[in-house]
């Protein structure tokens, strides 16, 4: 069976990049009608004009206009929003950042201002200076903007938190919800809220009310799917992953995801997906991951441990590229080279069983068995026993000749592998009859 855990730990990486929509500007109605941009000092005349300018995305003419005037009107919040407005449009961040801020100093009650900045730092992935912003939206007056535009900055909240406390974004969403209609977007952040949350139940309610009102959206149907794969409902899963993929075939989270499915059911055809998503994003670490993984578990050692290592050479100390490294050196019977991945993965993370479990068999194989020993025992700490490591400690007290112990070990495995590994069980039953002639 693929090892689906790390799939599911690497497709999710790769769709938290892939699905997070950027925040957009904040207007969505003409610049400069919220009361909390302020009024404009003197003829406002050259102002309005601007503002007209915008609503048909005139920003030469707008940004030509809004020059003019703060030449001679530097303090004017509502021209200095307006043309933060401006550079916001044209993309030109670091202007419109300096104009916000201009703004919020001339009106620090500007609804519209603190938003847009807000939702300016959240796009460049400044989330710590982009919350307070946020938060100060909330409490503002929306003037006559209406409740839609306090309602914007609940939903950025929500959209930043998601991924890092789902109850907090479950909390700012709900007073979003109190401020406007819940709209088919909303629907989407609850579902990813709650599967962020492992609320699964929840969460395939949700993008199942996502799917029937709008049957051909990608996002639901891969938000579903996610959840499915969770709960280990693979058939329906697949289903709707092929129907997505072949309305996506080039989208890459759509195509992991498929893949992840098709691994978990052990289908062939995971590997020629994955392998056409490496050649079209062939520096991308989480599909090399995912690839070599599947390459693996298809008994290509060679090709998935050329992948790891190039992995390795850019994250020398990761854990789990350290035990899937060892593992292919293992089933390559380079016992040595094994170990010594295995040794040092468990002192990079000391709670890896993983690890622990590599490093007592790779130890096993290099006779040191009172290596094998020790990393039995921390390997129980996380995981319960299984007939392999009875075997194990049954050979390594076996091989330091405590007797005592290793009859009883070789009893338990016996009585744990119940006719499933017939040729340790031949030796566990001759090892056990030397052992009671011996005193």
């Amino acid at each position: 069976m693929v090892r689906l855990a790390v799939l599911l730990m690497l497709f999710a990486s790769l769709a938290a990049g892939a699905q997070e929509p950027a925040p957009q500007p904040a207007l969505e109605s003409a610049p400069g009608t919220a009361a909390a941009a302020g009024p404009t000092t003197g003829d406002a005349q050259a102002v309005a004009e601007a503002e007209a300018a915008i609503g048909k995305s005139d920003w030469k003419a707008a940004e030509t206009g809004l020059d003019l005037w703060l030449a001679d009107h530097p303090a004017d919040a509502r021209a200095l929003f307006d043309a933060g407005y401006v550079a916001d449009a044209l993309d030109r961040t670091t202007d419109a950042e300096g104009l916000y801020r201009r703004a919020i100093g001339a009106d620090p009650k500007s609804l519209e201002a603190h938003l847009s900045l807000g939702l300016l730092l959240a796009r460049q992935g400044k989330t710590d200076d982009a919350r307070p912003e946020l938060e100060t939206a909330t409490t503002l007056d929306a003037g006559e903007a209406g409740p839609a535009m306090k309602a914007r900055a609940w939903r950025a909240l929500a959209r930043m938190s998601a991924s890092t406390d789902p109850t907090a974004a479950s909390n700012d969403l709900l007073e979003a919800l109190k401020l406007t209609a819940e709209t088919q977007a909303d629907t989407q952040m609850a579902a990813e809220i709650a599967d962020q949350a492992g609320e699964y139940t929840a969460a395939e309610k949700a993008y199942r009310r996502v799917l029937a009102a709008d049957p051909k959206s990608v996002q639901g149907g891969a938000g579903l799917a996610h959840v499915l794969v969770e709960e280990k409902q693979y058939p329906e899963a697949e289903t709707l992953l092929r129907a997505a993929h072949d309305a996506v075939p080039n989208d890459p989270v759509v195509t992991a995801q498929l893949a992840t499915v098709l691994a978990a059911e052990d289908k062939a055809e995971a590997l020629p997906l994955l392998e056409q998503l490496h050649d079209a994003h062939p520096q991308d670490a989480a599909i090399n991951r995912m690839l070599a993984a599947v390459m693996a578990d298809a008994g290509d050692y060679t090709g998935s441990d050329h992948l790891y290592a190039a992995l390795l050479a850019a994250a020398p100390n990761d854990p789990v590229l350290l035990v899937s490294h060892g593992q292919n050196l293992v089933r390559e019977i380079r016992y040595a080279e094994a170990f010594a991945a295995f040794n040092k993965a468990t002192q990079a993370d000391p709670a890896n069983a993983d690890g622990w479990s590599g490093l007592a068999f790779a130890a096993s194989h290099t006779n040191q068995p009172a290596v094998t020993l020790h990393a039995l025992t921390m390997r129980s700490k996380y995981l319960p026993e299984v007939p392999s490591t009875y075997f194990l400690w049954a050979t390594a007290y076996d091989s330091l000749h405590q007797n005592r112990q290793a009859a009883e070990y070789y009893e338990h495995f016996l009585q744990a592998s119940a006719g499933k590994f017939p040729d340790q069980e031949w030796q566990a039953r001759q090892r056990l009859k030397l052992l009671k002639t011996k005193p």
